[in-house]
């Protein structure tokens, strides 16, 4: 009994050591002038830039006809989502690294049960080192 106690009680405190730790990062990513909205492809038409993404995304990822509504509708939603925290990059930027890293969070667990594991790899593969205006792609990494 005693070592269960002791094992739950190290599972519990490493958990924490690590989210701590985590916070830190993301807090020291906010405090960095990397991220801002000029960096950024506009949102402001979302469905302008989900069908540049679906341009990208079809033939790279090979996505069947049944998966592309799926992932349509899964970056439409992250966008949605993204557009409303944009204002944030320029004003609060360890709101915007929290709440940007929480939404691109849960993207990947969207996409991760509509794609296989060969597209989902290929998928991260397209990651920009760099955010960048004219890479569209920017819009779901960043």
């Amino acid at each position: 009994m005693k070592k269960l106690v002791l094992a739950l009680t190290l599972t519990i405190a490493s958990s924490a050591a690590f989210s701590q730790s985590f916070l830190k990062k993301v807090q020291s990513a906010a405090s960095s002038n990397k991220i801002s909205t000029a960096s950024l492809p506009s949102l402001s038409n979302i469905g302008g830039v989900k069908d540049a993404i679906m341009g990208k995304l079809t033939p790279a990822l090979a996505l069947t006809a049944i998966e592309k509504p799926s992932v349509a509708s899964t970056i439409t939603d992250y966008l949605k989502s993204k557009a409303d925290i944009m204002p944030l990059a320029n004003t609060d930027k360890t709101a915007y690294a929290s709440k940007s890293s929480s939404l691109i969070s849960g993207l990947s667990g969207k996409l991760k049960t509509i794609l296989t594991v060969a597209q989902y790899s290929k998928f991260l593969g397209l990651k920009p080192k760099a955010p960048s205006a004219s890479n569209v792609l920017s819009s779901l990494f960043f």
